[in-house]
């Protein structure tokens, strides 16, 4: 079913697990009523009641699923299907809550619940987190999978890097198969028993960050799935202020890695006509921090889900009860306090504006940018995660938060950690303002012109590898056609000796590593020179460098800048290369912005006109908005030529609620404004005179108006329900 054949816009949504409540009715389009318990149905009732459009969210590799486990399901215990890691122990999400081997039996399993969730009327379902641990794979339930995948007895995966990525490749390819049996099984069921189409959405973390934090999932499979019909986009300040390293310096980055995450999301429905919401969080799972820190990295992750116009759908919230009714540490850490109420009218304010976003599309020129640069990133980068170096290696498990088993770690292990193979090519250009996007690599076989529109692509196989030799002639024709590829690599990865095509051929066609494959199909035999190669139109600039170097001081990230350059130069388009330090946007009235930190490059950002700054509670009026490095901003122009400024009418433009019912008399503007309970709303609206009075359901409500700008700022108590507002010449 597409969007347009909803019965009703499902521009934003939120999850909750709770029953509802109206401190955190947040008044999007649906919610995903989360787990499959004996409650699910009064659940679902108290939020359809409060008049939303109600779907269905599960874990699909961990929940409260100890029916299952202990014997109550079908008989049998279920506990070898529980992931296990290297010295016995499991992998756990909380008690009696391991992340599962997704057997065709816990497949069942959940599609028996599922059956009642479709039978309570839910019009979605959505899977959550498909999730393999990399370290883990010593479970009876996998060496079974194994065996009947591979013909052979398993193998432990920490014995070698093809055992790594023979296992990992396997864990993939398990979840794709409990996906698809459950959504195609799911669907029938649907129709057949109640006549009515189910939607199935996978909501996922992204490829950089399993990679990052070492899960396999099935990620790029799932383009192919026929009875996926979407994503929800699982990035959060908990997966973007993952550190990694930037010149050297190891620290959390958050707005710029969830730019690169939100980037290969979008990879995931890109030429499919499926849907992708993007989510945010404003707050995170991690309850330590302060609300000034979750504060700080709620806006960067905002900031960098907008510069992806190509998404306008967005998941505004997970679990709002923790947000409007938990409570944090205080800054001098003596105490929790819950959330402050400008903070709550701000994120009113952008799940406002995030609703609203659809109906916009990015002003073409509103900067001045490096485009058609794109990084090429695989699947098989989680395949390569374990805890093997190499051959025979010995060495202990570490956390992804950079806990080793047995102290500090090594140069080597740091940089498998850190990932900083990608982050080697990836940070230099998002850190000079050149919008960087993340390739599916995998996608260019399904995609005919997949890689059209970029200009330059960078590519290494140094952190991944390519599943398919086919892949080489698409990025042949690429290349032949125009376009500059610029592949880094000394093939020192250990990874490239795994038991895959390039080196299982006969006679002359076997390679020792994948890319010489590449090279020889580009016509450049199998080991050119460094240095720059003609192919057709386009050409091919070798850096012989492992990539993860490139992390390691300035004198790298010039390379990485500078070899894009030479490769727009041999284009003929020297002149388009362009840095700024500065990502920005404009979509219909909202100007998105960054300025970077830790570039040369200039590094900040001034607007002039006159503005609203949707980030602060009261929604104040400026004419100046300057940004130095490291800040953002997310604005609504007043001076947007595309608002109907013109008309005289009284206009609302920008509200921490949802508004309905306007009505327009003479001398008298109402309308309804629903919103959270226990909150301050704060609305602005376009009107050329001061009113003489402001009401809320009756009672004199606070209002401002600014008369440089034409605007009025009315601020009153929130209610699900709907507060009246009056507004009186």
């Amino acid at each position: 079913m597409s969007r347009k054949t909803k019965a009703n816009p499902e521009w934003t949504g939120f999850q909750e697990s709770r029953p509802y409540g109206p401190n955190y009715d947040l008044r999007t389009d649906f919610v995903m009523v989360y787990g499959i318990g004996d409650d699910l149905p009064e659940r679902i009732a108290g939020w359809k009641k409060a008049g939303y459009t109600i779907h269905l969210m599960t874990g699909v590799s961990w929940g409260q699923y100890q029916d299952y486990l202990y014997s109550r399901f079908d008989g049998r215990d279920h506990w070898d299907e529980a992931q296990k890691i290297r010295d016995g122990s499991h992998m756990l999400h909380g008690k009696d809550v391991p992340y599962m081997v997704p057997t065709i039996s816990f497949a069942e399993y959940l599609a028996t619940h599922i059956k009642k969730a479709i039978d309570c009327g839910v019009e979605a379902i959505h899977m959550e987190e498909p999730e393999f641990w990399a370290q883990s794979g010593y479970e009876d339930a996998f060496k079974r999978e194994w065996l009947n995948y591979y013909g052979e007895d398993w193998i432990p995966p920490h014995s070698s890097p093809d055992a790594q990525y023979r296992a990992s490749k396997l864990k993939a390819a398990m979840y794709y198969r409990a996906l698809d049996r459950i959504c195609s099984q799911m669907k029938e069921y649907a129709l057949v028993t109640h006549g009515r189409t189910a939607r199935f959405y996978v909501p996922t973390h992204s490829l950089i960050n399993y990679t990052q934090w070492r899960i396999v999932s099935p990620e790029a499979l799932l383009v192919s799935m026929p009875a996926c019909d979407g994503f929800i986009a699982q990035i959060w300040t908990g997966t973007a202020r993952t550190a990694n390293v930037y010149r050297g310096v190891r620290r959390e980055r958050t707005f710029e890695t969830a730019y690169l995450e939100y980037g290969v999301m979008q990879e995931l429905t890109r030429g499919t006509g499926r849907e992708m919401w993007f989510l945010h969080d404003p707050i995170e799972d991690n309850p330590r921090y302060t609300w000034s820190d979750y504060k700080f990295n709620y806006r960067q992750t905002v900031v960098a889900s907008l510069l992806h116009p190509g998404v306008s759908q967005y998941e505004v919230c997970p679990w709002p009860r923790r947000v409007f009714e938990g409570k944090y540490p205080t800054p001098d850490g003596t105490d929790k306090e819950g959330i402050p109420g400008d903070y709550a009218t701000v994120l009113l304010t952008v799940m406002g504006v995030l609703r609203d976003m659809h109906n916009h599309e990015e002003e073409t020129g509103a900067a001045e940018y490096t485009r058609g640069i794109g990084l090429l990133l695989a699947n098989s980068a989680m395949y390569q995660r374990g805890d093997v170096l190499g051959e025979g290696s010995e060495r202990a498990a570490f956390k992804y938060d950079g806990t080793g088993a047995n102290g500090e770690l090594t140069a080597e292990q740091r940089d498998l950690l850190d990932w900083s193979a990608f982050y080697g090519l990836a940070l230099p250009l998002v850190k000079r303002g050149i919008p960087l996007r993340p390739v599916q690599l995998d996608n260019v076989l399904t995609f005919p012109g997949y890689l059209e529109g970029y200009r330059v692509l960078l590519l290494s196989y140094e952190f991944m590898k390519p599943e398919h030799p086919g892949i080489h002639q698409a990025l042949g024709q690429w290349v032949r056609e125009g376009g500059v590829l610029i592949y880094a690599g000394d093939g020192s990865d250990p990874f490239h000796g795994v038991q895959e095509w390039w080196n299982r051929g006969a006679g002359s066609r076997t390679y020792d590593r994948p890319e010489q494959h590449l090279f020889e199909s580009l016509g450049l035999g199998r080991n050119p020179e460094e240095g720059e190669h003609a192919v057709g139109d386009g050409a091919v600039i070798f850096v012989r460098v492992n990539p993860a170097a490139l992390s390691k001081s300035g004198k790298g990230a010039e390379l990485v800048a500078n070899t894009v350059r030479k490769a727009l130069a041999l284009r003929g388009e020297a002149k388009d290369y362009f840095e700024s330090g500065v990502l920005r946007t404009q979509r219909g009235p909202y100007v998105a912005a960054q300025a970077m930190d830790e570039t040369e490059a200039d590094g900040g950002l001034t607007l002039r006109g006159r503005f609203v700054d949707l980030f602060e509670a009261e929604l104040p009026v400026l004419e100046r908005v300057e940004l130095r490095p490291g800040e953002n901003c997310l604005l609504y122009d007043l001076e947007w030529d595309g608002d109907a400024a013109a008309a005289g009418e009284p206009a609302i433009l920008i509200s921490a609620s949802r508004i309905r019912d306007e009505r327009r008399e003479p001398g008298r503007f109402a309308f309804v404004s629903e919103s959270p309970a226990n909150m301050t709303v704060s609305t602005r609206i376009r009107c050329g005179a001061a009113p003489s009075r402001v009401t809320a359901d009756g009672a004199d409500a606070e209002f401002a108006h600014d008369p440089a700008s034409g605007t009025l700022l009315v601020r009153h108590p929130g209610r699900p329900e709907g507060a009246a507002i009056a507004i009186e010449w």
